[in-house]
């Protein structure tokens, strides 16, 4: 479905120099600098899959969706979506696809949100019996009914958003590209449009490909994952690979009968190479371990054995603090 191979993207940026005479002269200097957002990236994603594609800012993020969805041609290499090279053929690849942009908005701010879909009816050139099917799904996944009849102006930042992504799919796309479709959502407005995007991917088996810094939107709604750093792909699979590749340490939170915080006496009689233990801001005995190295019920007969135990709890590493830990260990784009 797409099919992403040894794509680059390089943008020339004049180059700067310091005080008013330096403002000047960088008008006229033909000096530049070359930035290169995206290096060399190749992958593939399936017809139907979820792909969560996430980085740091300025990893080569929206760089990749802008050339996938035809908006910037690549400096090398080549991209399908549909066995269609989206640059080179934009008016026939655009009725075939679907763009969110969390920071921008294809609804016409002075109209209804019924008058801006008919418009898109238009342009996307909709048969009417499929447009009007479609848009009575639409109204029934993304709970559109309350404000289809509103201003864009006047939505709520949660309800343009839902309405955005109604307007991205009206014309019933094979793929959907999201870029950052939950920014500055809160919580209840962030699972409702979750739910909607897995729902209509479920039952229209679209495409998507979604952008976030939102971690649990990866989570929640992805079965596959990219991560990229300055512009290279470090980690292609899915979410169950990542933490098994990198997510190895556990952490098992003790609560200790009749005593708290810093008083605390704790003994595990246990090599500790592989072992640290701190306290949370409970009181309670907190000790992570490398799963490769420490078995999890020797760990809790040693901590039984030596100490009067209240409670346990075992936790799973969450998928920010992997991300953050993959950061943490790059070398030059390299895990």
């Amino acid at each position: 479905m797409i099919e992403v191979n040894n794509l680059s993207k390089e943008f020339k940026i004049n180059k700067k120099y310091e005080g008013l005479g330096g403002t000047f002269k960088s008008f006229f200097s033909r000096e530049y600098t070359i930035k290169k957002a995206v290096d060399n990236l190749s992958f593939y994603v399936e017809k139907g899959e979820i792909l969560g594609y996430i980085g740091l800012n300025g990893a080569g993020k929206s760089t990749t969706i802008k050339m996938l969805s035809g908006l910037l041609v690549p400096t090398s290499g080549e991209c399908k979506v549909n066995g269609i090279i989206p640059y080179n053929e934009r008016k026939t690849y655009t009725k075939n696809i679907g763009v969110v942009f969390g920071n921008r908005s294809q609804l016409w701010w002075d109209l209804p949100v019924s008058e801006s879909f008919s418009v898109l009816k238009k342009i996307y050139e909709t048969p009417e019996k499929e447009f009007w099917k479609r848009l009575e799904y639409l109204k029934e996944v993304l709970d559109l009914n309350e404000f289809y009849l509103t201003p864009v102006r006047n939505l709520s930042l949660g309800q343009k958003m839902r309405a955005d992504l109604a307007a991205a799919i009206l014309h019933n796309p094979e793929v959907l590209f999201l870029d950052e479709p939950t920014i500055g959502l809160d919580i209840f407005v962030k699972e409702k449009i979750r739910q909607a995007i897995k729902q209509i991917n479920r039952e229209t088996n679209t495409t998507v490909l979604l952008t976030t810094h939102d971690l649990d939107d990866i989570e929640k709604i992805c079965n596959k994952i990219i991560v990229i750093d300055k512009g290279k792909k470090i980690f292609d699979g899915n979410i169950d690979e990542l933490k098994k590749k990198y997510g190895k340490t556990r952490t098992v939170y003790v609560d200790l009968d009749g005593t708290v915080g810093n008083d605390t006496e704790f003994e595990l009689d246990m090599d500790k190479k592989y072992i640290t233990i701190s306290k949370d801001d409970n009181g309670k005995v907190k000790i992570s371990f490398d799963k490769d190295h420490v078995n999890l019920l020797d760990l809790i007969h040693h901590v039984g054995s030596h100490n009067t135990v209240k409670d346990f709890t075992v936790m799973e590493p969450q998928l920010e603090e992997i991300v953050k830990m993959i950061y943490g260990n790059r070398d030059g784009g390299k895990i």
